[in-house]
């Protein structure tokens, strides 16, 4: 397929889930994907990461997705068709796609690198784009997106690494960044999983020190692999204790909102420190109390993924300071294993899919 295919009726195969009940059985179909615009690229799958939003979204964890829903948008491959208008890729580029494929394209947050936060944006799947086209995700042969949405993969990146960067990756290195993250910073990241050891390995290379909070005791060999500097055992009532008033930032990306020890950890930031949540459980978050927040003016927030512009930044330097993307890589086949690790925690620390079809 070529930039000068005239071809409307693509046909592409991938792995979907067709049953909230029976969210592990992945079953093989045939689909068509959006049309084909001007600024369009589609890329042939290599690879395609298992993100924790993959579980939300089948389990029905997030509500009722579009079924059959085609997951995966830790996506990485080379491209294989080009719309007329694009300028950024060619045929045969090393390209991926992350969690979003489309905005607006015109609102004051699309012209100002915050895409990511467009009320129009589009998901990469289990989302339609405004002429009711359905988005399938990235378990698949190929997928289309807007150029605005495709990133170009460094030589030095092997692509099975840099697909979970393109959401798991990004959605730390944003808020790192976007909270000031960087030499004389102290960052505290709570969960050692998929996003926490992107957390770490992040944070240390922008320059910050870094705590590593845990529940499990044995995560603390690889928190000190990944570059923290301390180890802390959130199990211990008492493990704020240390931390009160000395951390400017804290990630927090563990998926279990009753484990979370909201209070303890606010206690642990600076005046105006913050903590953002970038895991997005499926219930509500513990209660706490303002005055947990009044006594030292803590701030506590979200985010949601990142701008293209942080995506090829966050690129840059994975190649730079030698972030790794730590992966066991199954056959796309194996999709609903993938899942269920995913689902049990029982994968160090993101599953990659091979394009097998």
């Amino acid at each position: 397929m070529s930039s000068a295919s005239t071809q409307t009726d693509t046909q592409w195969k991938g792995y979907a889930v067709h049953d909230t009940e029976h969210w592990d059985q992945l079953k093989l179909i045939d689909f068509q994907p959006k049309k084909f615009g001007d600024y369009d690229i589609d890329v042939k799958i290599e690879y395609c990461g298992v993100c924790g939003s993959d579980v939300h979204t089948v389990t029905g964890g997030w509500g009722k997705p579009l079924l059959p829903v085609i997951p995966g948008h830790e996506i990485t491959g080379r491209v294989i068709r080009v719309g007329p208008k694009v300028t950024e890729f060619k045929v045969g580029d090393r390209a991926g796609v992350g969690a979003q494929v489309c905005s607006c394209f015109e609102c004051t947050l699309c012209k100002t690198d915050n895409e990511n936060y467009c009320p129009s944006s589009v998901d990469t799947y289990n989302a339609k784009y405004p002429n009711g086209d359905m988005a399938y995700g990235g378990y698949s042969t190929a997928i289309r997106a807007h150029e605005r949405f495709v990133f170009p993969i460094p030589q030095e990146l092997a692509l099975e690494q840099a697909s979970p960067m393109l959401c798991a990756g990004l959605t730390v290195y944003s808020p790192l960044v976007r909270n000031g993250a960087g030499p004389g910073k102290k960052v505290g990241v709570v969960g050692i999983g998929g996003l926490g050891h992107f957390a770490i390995q992040f944070a240390k290379a922008l320059g910050a020190e870094v705590v590593a909070f845990s529940h499990s005791p044995n995560k603390e060999k690889d928190a000190y692999e990944l570059g923290a500097d301390k180890f802390v055992l959130t199990n211990d009532k008492a493990f704020s204790k240390d931390y009160q008033g000395k951390l400017d930032i804290i990630i927090c990306t563990t998926d279990v909102s009753k484990g979370i020890p909201l209070g303890d950890l606010l206690s642990t930031l600076t005046i105006a420190g913050r903590l953002i949540m970038v895991a997005l459980p499926d219930d509500d978050l513990p209660a706490i109390k303002s005055m947990q927040m009044a006594k030292n003016a803590a701030l506590f927030g979200g985010s949601h993924i990142g701008s293209k512009k942080e995506a090829l930044a966050m690129l840059d330097l994975a190649v730079k300071k030698g972030v790794k993307s730590h992966i066991e890589i199954l056959s796309m086949k194996e999709a609903g294993k993938a899942l269920r690790n995913v689902k049990e925690n029982n994968i160090r620390y993101r599953h990659v899919l091979k394009m097998d079809i």
